[in-house]
C-alpha cells in the first residue's frame, strides 16, 4: 500500500512558481461572477487554478506514469550549459528553465484544447498507454476508455465504426426514417481514441473524417451529433507503413504529430517495480487531477483569452508568408502560388528548375513544396496560447511559438529534400530531423525579419493600421493621398528588387487596400 501512495502522490508546492500577484482591489463585478463551481454546482474554494491543475497532471504523468526522460521542449532563463559529444559533434544542452517532454506535454495541451493529436513510433513505446491516460483524466474509468477505443484493422466497416441499424426495423420499417440506429458508445465520449488509424480501410476513413471534422455521424440519413472532443490517434509508421494510405483530408484534420522516442534502459528499475507490485499507472490516477467536463470548458475559455502580442504575431505572419509564393506558377499575380502548380499537376522539379531570380540557398521558401493553410495557422495560434497558459503566463512569447511550431507543422509543411539548403555543410541531418528543421526554418525567418528591420520600418503595417481606423468621414483628398502612397510604395519595390514570399504577400495586401480606397472614392463621387 505504501508504493500505491507513492504512485498517487501529487505535489503540494507550486509546479511552476511565479512572483506573488499583487492584491486585487474589490470590484463589484466579482459579486456577479460567483465562485468557481464543481461539477454538481457547489463551490470548490480549495481547488487550484486550472492551469496549475493541468501542470499537476503533467508532472504526475511524466514523473510517475509515463517514463519519458526526453525533455525536448526547452526553455531558458539564461545561457544554458552546452556540451559537444562524439565524432559528429552532437550538441547536448542543459536548459536553465523548466522544460518539458513533448510526448506528455502535447497530449495535455490537446486534452485542454480538445484538438486532434497523432502519436507515431514503433510498437511498445507508450502511445496507447498515453492515450488511455488522457481518457482517464477526462473522467472515464479505465474500463470505459478501453472498451470505447477503436482499433484500426483491414476489415473495419462503417458499421464497426459508427453503429448498426436495428435488424427488426430493417424488416418492418415502411420508411427509412423509421429505422433506428444502435450507435457506438464511443461517439458520445469527450475523449476519443483511434488505435492504428492507418490500418482503417479508405471507405471507413471517410466516415471517420466526418466525425473528426464535423462532429457528427451519419447512417441511413440518420444523424448522431457528437460532443466536442479531444482526439488521440496512434500509428506505428506515419510514412505509408500502415495497411492503407491515409486520405489527405483525414491527415489534414490532425493538429499535432509527436514521435514516441525510444525507452532509456536506465529506467528499467521503474518497470521492474510495476511488475513486482502489480501496479498499472492508468488504474491509480489521483482523483485530484481528473477534470470535469465544466472544468475543460472553462479551461478552453481561459486559453482563448491568452494574448498574442503584435510583435509575436508579426513575426509569425512574416514566417508564414515565406512558403506559398511560386513566381513561375502563373501569369496573373494572385495565382503565383505552389498550390496553383499542384492543382495543375506540374512536376515539382520542373518548377524548381525555372526559379532563377532568387537565391535558392537563402530563400527559406525554396525549402518546401507547399505553403500553410488557414487551418494550420489557426492550430498554431491556439497551441501557442495553450503552451503559454500551461506555463502560467497570459501572454504568448516568441519562444512558445518556436517550441510548439514543429509539432503543428510536422505533417503540414513538406520539405523539398533536393533544395540547396539541405546540401549545405551541416544541414544534411535536417532531411531526417523534421523537428530540428522546422525550428531552424523559424530561426532563419526571424533573423531575416531582423535584417529587414520590420519592427521599426514596416510601411504596409502603417497603412493597414490607418485603414483599420475606418473610412467614415474620410475626405476625397485624403483618400487620393492614401492611394498615391500605396502606388509609390509598389513603384519603389518594383525597382530592381527580387520578389520573395513576404514581399508578394505585402504587395497583395497593398492591392487589397488600394481596391478598398478605390471603391470608397467612387462612392464619394456619387454623394
Amino acid at each position: 500500500m505504501g508504493l500505491l501512495n507513492v504512485f498517487q502522490r501529487i505535489s503540494q508546492s507550486p509546479t511552476n512558481p511565479h512572483p506573488a500577484a499583487a492584491p486585487r482591489t474589490f470590484d463589484v463585478a466579482d459579486l456577479y461572477r460567483g465562485p468557481v463551481s464543481t461539477q454538481d454546482g457547489t463551490p470548490d474554494a480549495g481547488a487550484p487554478p486550472l492551469d496549475e491543475k493541468l501542470r499537476q497532471a503533467y508532472f504526475w504523468i511524466v514523473n510517475t506514469a509515463i517514463i519519458s526522460p526526453h525533455y525536448d521542449v526547452e526553455y531558458n532563463d539564461g545561457p544554458p550549459q552546452s556540451f559537444v559529444l562524439g565524432d559528429s559533434k552532437s550538441r547536448l544542452t542543459l536548459p536553465s528553465a523548466q522544460s518539458y517532454s513533448s510526448f506528455v506535454l502535447l497530449p495535455m495541451l490537446t486534452f485542454a484544447t480538445r484538438r486532434k493529436y497523432l502519436f507515431i513510433g514503433g510498437p511498445g513505446r507508450g502511445k496507447t498507454a498515453s492515450a488511455i491516460l488522457m481518457g482517464v483524466l477526462g473522467g472515464y474509468s479505465v474500463r470505459e476508455v478501453r472498451r470505447a477505443m477503436q482499433h484500426g484493422h483491414p476489415q473495419m466497416t462503417i458499421a464497426d465504426l459508427l453503429g448498426n441499424p436495428l435488424p427488426a426495423d430493417l424488416v418492418n420499417a415502411q420508411r427509412i426514417e423509421d429505422i433506428r440506429i444502435s450507435w457506438r458508445q464511443w461517439l458520445s465520449m469527450r475523449v476519443k481514441i483511434i488505435d492504428e488509424y492507418n490500418r482503417i480501410p479508405t471507405r471507413t476513413q471517410s466516415a471517420l473524417l466526418t466525425v473528426m471534422g464535423d462532429n457528427y455521424a451519419e447512417i441511413l440519413n440518420h444523424i448522431y451529433e457528437c460532443p466536442e472532443s479531444a482526439w488521440f490517434l496512434t500509428a506505428n509508421d506515419d510514412q505509408g507503413g500502415g495497411t492503407y494510405q491515409v486520405i489527405e483530408a483525414l491527415r489534414d484534420r490532425i493538429d499535432v504529430v509527436v514521435q514516441a522516442l525510444a525507452f532509456n534502459p536506465r529506467f528499467l528499475s521503474d518497470l521492474l517495480t510495476r511488475i513486482e507490485e502489480n501496479i498499472r499507472p492508468d488504474e491509480v490516477v489521483p482523483r485530484q487531477i481528473v477534470f470535469t467536463e465544466s472544468e475543460v470548458d472553462r479551461m478552453q475559455e481561459e486559453i482563448r483569452a491568452v494574448a498574442i502580442p503584435g510583435e509575436v504575431r508579426r513575426r509569425l505572419e512574416f514566417f508564414a508568408s515565406q512558403f506559398e509564393f511560386c513566381e513561375v506558377a502563373a501569369d496573373q499575380f494572385e495565382y503565383k502560388t505552389k498550390d496553383t502548380a499542384r492543382l495543375a499537376g506540374v512536376e515539382w522539379h520542373l518548377l524548381a528548375a525555372q526559379e532563377t531570380g532568387r537565391d535558392r540557398l537563402k530563400d527559406i521558401g525554396c525549402q518546401t513544396k507547399n505553403g500553410l493553410s488557414v487551418r494550420v495557422l489557426m492550430t498554431l495560434l491556439i497551441y501557442s496560447k495553450a503552451l503559454a497558459y500551461f506555463r502560467g503566463n497570459r501572454i504568448v512569447e516568441l519562444e512558445d511559438v518556436r517550441q510548439i511550431l514543429p509539432f503543428v507543422l510536422h505533417d503540414k509543411l513538406s520539405p523539398d529534400s533536393e533544395a540547396p539548403f539541405f546540401d549545405a555543410p551541416g544541414n544534411a541531418v535536417f532531411r531526417a530531423d523534421r523537428i530540428g528543421w522546422l525550428r531552424k526554418v523559424l530561426d532563419l525567418s526571424c533573423a531575416d525579419y531582423d535584417r529587414v528591420n520590420l519592427d521599426r520600418d514596416d510601411p504596409v503595417a502603417e497603412l493597414a493600421t490607418e485603414f483599420r481606423r475606418g473610412l467614415d468621414g474620410l475626405s476625397e483628398n485624403e483618400t487620393r493621398a492614401r492611394l498615391v502612397r500605396i502606388e509609390r510604395l509598389i513603384t519603389e519595390w518594383s525597382k530592381g528588387r527580387k520578389l520573395y514570399g513576404h514581399i508578394y504577400d505585402d504587395v497583395l495586401k497593398l492591392k487589397y487596400l488600394h481596391q478598398r480606397y478605390t471603391n470608397y472614392l467612387r462612392w464619394l463621387k456619387t454623394q
